[in-house]
């Protein structure tokens, strides 16, 4: 198969998953329900992700994308680093509060196997994680009161809002709110971090 009918069938794939994940649960999205509403034969499916939790991880991945290509550019580039984290932060948090994002973490919470959380953390967050925390790295980083610094960017930025946006306590952010929060995210992780 071409490599663009194979990506139209890889997006009609997640397409149908996310809308069965919506709707059934992870418990119930299986991978027969996935395949059918997907117009994708079950063994598809199972010869691409070898089962549903790496179907998922895929998903996680697929979201993560252009922000792991982006802090892979900036530390090949060995780009400032300060810079590429002004670049990157809203781009990151826009992308953890997507509908998409919500939906897997919406599910995860719900699934008492804990199967979708660890799916979601292997083809996300242990991805961009030390990505950024090798970025930050490169910083001059003086005292954050015994924190972890990658820990603190990541908290100073995100905060509550994934869970709020999850829980239905916040509406999704404009460009501009997420723009902002990022603005000032940074100039707390600076002083925090005693690089104001």
């Amino acid at each position: 198969m071409r490599d663009d009918k194979k990506q139209d069938k890889h997006e009609a794939i997640t397409t149908a998953a996310y809308a069965l994940l919506a709707d059934k649960g992870y418990a119930g999205a299986s991978m027969l329900s996935i395949a059918k509403a997907a117009k994708a034969s079950n063994e598809t499916l199972y010869r691409w992700y070898g089962d549903k939790r790496g179907l998922f991880e895929a998903m996680a991945r697929d979201n993560a994308q252009g922000i792991r290509h982006r802090l892979e550019q900036a530390l090949s580039d060995d780009q400032d680093a300060m810079e590429a984290l002004e670049q990157i932060a809203p781009l990151l948090l826009s992308m953890l509060l997507d509908n998409r994002a919500i939906s897997l973490n919406r599910a995860a919470a719900a699934d008492p196997s804990r199967e979708l959380g660890a799916a979601i953390s292997a083809g996300g967050r242990d991805e961009i994680v030390p990505l950024i925390r090798s970025l930050i790295s490169r910083l001059a980083i003086k005292d954050t009161d015994g924190l972890n610094p990658t820990d603190l960017f990541v908290t100073l930025l995100v905060g509550d809002l994934q869970i709020k946006r999850a829980i239905g306590a916040l509406p999704p952010l404009s460009q501009e709110q997420v723009t902002q929060r990022a603005s000032e995210a940074l100039i707390s992780f600076r002083k925090l971090a005693g690089l104001a």
